[in-house]
């Protein structure tokens, strides 16, 4: 029988069909964090129940850790200390395997998770954070859960999933100078809406994506969540064997042989159906950046705003009205005309090495917008030190940008730290909802390249040069 490589996956960890669509499914690898992975643990430990496997389980210090040069324990957050206490002492005590403030490993855990080897081709990987699928950019079947689904994922190495249904988007053709990863994820929001992934595991696939480098696969798959989807994924090729290799928790030597082999069976086989397919022409793609409060109010930067009497749907035009409204824009005004505030390069979607190579490409010898405040966040200790090796940190510190220790910093806002009230963000994260990064701030989503240019600018732009 012709599989798709969702249903390969499917198969090879479905432990039982317990009905109504549900079925009870093996998790080889669980990530937690400090902000719900306490929670989980204690939960545990509450209910004298042991980890079932502490050797698959990892845990890393992300999101509400302070990330400026220095940092110990406190953070700007409300009793953020607390969360970090509890989930160092938890996690000890569990025996699990800890990224800590000043362990080399730190990072984003969706960052680490790949980079470390944590996530492999044809596993499954669950964590306490919506954009854990962003590890499918590998062939990994990874999906976020609760806190709840992880203490029992934990416990049990299994967890009661509905069966999705099967999605492809299709993108063709070649991307024009400029355009990234992170446009084409925008563009088919855009084009689909939020919720056009709903109920789908979704694969991304097509000449265009298997010329992707596997950083901007995961950059596809991080915002899968934002179109809805249950999990984004890409098929294996030779891109994900070269970058699995000597990777720390990665298996070696005849373990590695053996692995390969499996691997090289996760794609799609040729006629296997899906229960939708999208087709994506890449030439339409240009530079794209968010107008309003929804990552599917997206639009190229040449365009204009657009106007809500123009829609049929009434409720599409009350939600265009309040966007517009709480971003304090209007129909008809020209993307290239927002002036902005501040510029953020970092998160689980952007803040990788190739990330910020590109933009330090695009900065070397410029300088940000007098009225710009810029920051730059590395989505992980690896990556900072390997920016850092290549110079990237003097370019970003030399055209006005802070260069910061990673963490998730202001890709949300929990009460810790902000751009500040009002203020019109361009950024490279992945939700540009009301108050994301801040009570009252104005977040516009772009790519590393255009958050770049825009920050030199000062207003939203494409990079020309």
């Amino acid at each position: 029988m012709l599989k798709t490589l969702f249903e390969k996956l499917w198969t090879l960890h479905e432990i039982s069909i317990i009905g109504n669509g549900e079925c009870l499914i093996f998790i080889d690898r669980m990530f937690l964090h400090e902000r719900t992975g306490s929670i989980a643990l204690k939960g545990l430990e509450d209910a004298a129940r042991a980890i079932k496997s502490p050797q698959h389980v990892f845990c890393t210090m992300d999101h509400i850790v302070d990330t400026t040069l220095g940092r110990g324990d406190e953070t700007l957050m409300p009793n953020g200390r607390d969360f970090i206490v509890a989930t160092r002492k938890s996690a000890q005590r569990a025996g699990i395997r800890l990224f800590d403030i000043g362990d080399q490993n730190q990072g984003i855990s969706h960052v680490v998770s790949a980079e470390l080897g944590i996530a492999l081709p044809g596993s499954t990987l669950i964590c306490p954070d919506s954009h854990t699928c962003t590890l499918g950019g590998l062939g990994a079947l990874a999906w976020g859960v609760g806190s709840t689904e992880a203490e029992h994922a934990m416990a049990t190495n299994t967890l009661r999933v509905k069966k999705p249904k099967t999605m492809r988007v299709d993108f063709r053709g070649k991307l024009s100078q400029g355009v990234t990863a992170k446009d084409m994820i925008l563009h088919l929001i855009s084009q689909e809406g939020t919720g056009g992934g709903a109920g789908y595991a979704v694969e991304f696939s097509g000449q265009t994506v298997r010329e992707l480098g596997i950083e901007a696969r995961f950059t596809l798959c991080n915002m899968a969540v934002e179109f809805s989807a249950f999990t984004g994924l890409v098929a294996v090729d030779q891109s994900t064997l070269d970058y699995i290799q000597d990777r720390t928790f990665a298996p070696k030597g005849n373990e590695l042989k053996q692995a390969i082999n499996h691997w090289n069976t996760l794609h799609t086989d040729i006629g296997a159906e899906f229960d939708r397919t999208i087709t994506i022409q890449c030439e339409e793609i240009k530079p794209t950046v968010t107008w309003g409060t929804s990552p599917q109010h997206a639009i190229s930067i040449e365009d204009e705003i657009p106007d809500p009497k123009r829609e049929t749907s009434s409720i599409t035009a009350n939600a265009m009205t309040r966007a517009l409204t709480y971003m304090d824009l209007s129909p008809g005004m020209p993307m290239t005309s927002v002036k902005l505030d501040a510029a953020f390069i970092g998160s689980c979607t952007n803040a990788r090495l190739s990330d910020l190579r590109a933009a330090a490409q695009y900065l070397q010898g410029k300088t940000v917008s007098p009225w710009v405040s810029a920051v730059c966040v590395p989505g992980s200790s690896q990556v900072k030190v390997a920016a850092e090796a290549e110079g990237l940190d003097k370019i970003f510190l030399a055209a006005g940008f802070e260069w910061r220790e990673s963490g998730c910093s202001m890709c949300f806002y929990a009460g810790g730290e902000t751009f500040g009230k009002q203020k019109r963000i361009i950024s490279t994260t992945n939700r540009n909802f009301e108050g994301r990064q801040g009570p009252e701030t104005r977040t516009h989503l772009a790519s590393p390249l255009t958050v770049a240019a825009s920050a030199c600018k000062g207003y939203i732009s494409a990079a020309e040069d």
